[in-house]
């Protein structure tokens, strides 16, 4: 099958356009939508562009001039409306964090995908694979928050959506027919209401990869480079990356240099960032070097107990059944019970269907549908 687009393509840029749009598409039974962000572009992270196709034309919402975005709450509230995404887990994160829209009745293609045991679930793969459409993934990387966007640009945002709604209805033919439309219409519902992590206050450190094998010293000078790459990319309206890249500063923190023959030693730096930053950077080496010892910092190691001996036979016990099941579905296994719900159900040991209401994530598809497989599993473990 093939698909080509159609729908007129408007942008809306200004509130009254949005207000009448908004009207608009709550009369819609279906809506497809996408966003464009700028995060390879610019410090601070922002939601550039919300794409929405209707039955009958790409809507093309421009947030950076209009204020105010609440005209479109009550179209993703809309519990009549179904919202087709594609890996949503961002936008529905994005909506709120940057509009406080809140998503009801959604439908993720991507996940559904999932369900129906597809190994590649790309959008372009899945498109490829079914109506023969090619999405240009060079345009995922570009600057969003450019204006005017140009005319291609443009276009690749509207083919992010156009093809949702074909695509949804297809798979959820499928899922009918497998008994698993009620599977991912939870899995939907729980991915809903995920939101963006809320700053916190805790050393950067504690984010970044391999800052646990770090002696004390070199512990403290990540952190204080990673404090100055923060306040440069703040100034410069520049993503972290771009001031200096994770290898580079490990690279410094390690072998805390003290002068820019040392630096430029490392080879860590190009010659341009040390011209910019190497003065700086050598100071502050200097004065992590002026720390006392004892005040140096520690990172936190938290040793993940190890389950009891009993607990791990469970454990074994579950994933074996859920792999041999999980084989039969054509299923992702994690997909069908992860390692921590493993591991929940173990150290719980249900003897009966109504024990597993008491354990906390279980989903109700997975109950029912598994619920005497997974008790079974742990009868024959005993």
């Amino acid at each position: 099958m093939e698909y080509h687009i159609k729908n007129d393509i408007r942008i809306i840029d200004n509130l009254p356009a949005l207000e009448k749009t908004a009207k608009e598409l709550e009369k819609e039974k279906i809506i497809s939508f996408d966003l464009e962000a700028d995060s390879m572009h610019h410090f601070q992270e922002k939601v550039c562009l919300i794409q929405i196709a209707a039955q009958q034309s790409v809507l093309l919402i421009d947030p950076l001039p209009i204020e105010n975005l609440s005209a479109l709450k009550p179209l993703f509230s809309d519990h009549k409306i179904k919202k087709i995404a594609h890996g949503a887990d961002y936008d529905v994160r994005s909506l709120y964090r940057d509009f406080q829209i809140q998503i009801n009745n959604l439908f993720d293609t991507q996940l559904a995908c999932r369900f129906l045991g597809l190994e590649a679930t790309g959008l372009d793969s899945v498109l490829g694979d079914r109506f023969n459409i090619s999405l240009d993934k060079r345009y995922q990387k570009k600057d969003w928050s450019q204006r005017p966007l140009p005319k291609e640009m443009v276009e690749y945002a509207a083919k992010d959506v156009i093809y949702l709604a074909p695509l949804a209805k297809a798979i959820e033919k499928e899922l009918e027919k497998m008994g698993r439309v009620g599977w991912l219409d939870e899995e939907c519902e729980y991915l809903s209401k995920v939101r963006a992590l809320s700053p916190n206050h805790q050393p950067l450190y504690l984010s970044f990869k391999g800052a646990g094998k770090l002696g004390r010293r070199s512990l403290a000078a990540l952190e204080t480079l990673l404090q100055f790459r923060k306040k440069v990319a703040g100034k410069k309206d520049k993503p972290l990356f771009k001031i200096f890249g994770n290898a580079s500063l490990m690279q410094i923190a390690v072998a805390l240099p003290v002068n820019i023959g040392k630096l430029s030693s490392l080879n860590a730096l190009s010659q341009k960032q040390i011209h910019m930053y190497g003065n700086a950077l050598t100071e502050m080496i200097k004065n992590v070097w002026k720390i006392p010892e004892n005040d140096l910092p520690f990172y936190p190691h938290r040793k993940v107990p190890m389950p009891k001996p009993a607990v791990q036979k469970r454990i074994n016990a579950i994933k074996t059944w859920r792999d041999a099941r999980a084989k039969q579905l054509h299923m992702d296994p994690a997909l069908l019970c992860n390692k921590e719900l493993m591991s929940t159900i173990a150290a719980q040991n249900p003897f009966h269907e109504k024990d597993l209401e008491k354990i906390p994530k279980i989903k109700i598809w997975q109950k029912n549908a598994f619920g005497a497989e997974i008790l079974e599993a742990l009868k024959e473990n005993k």
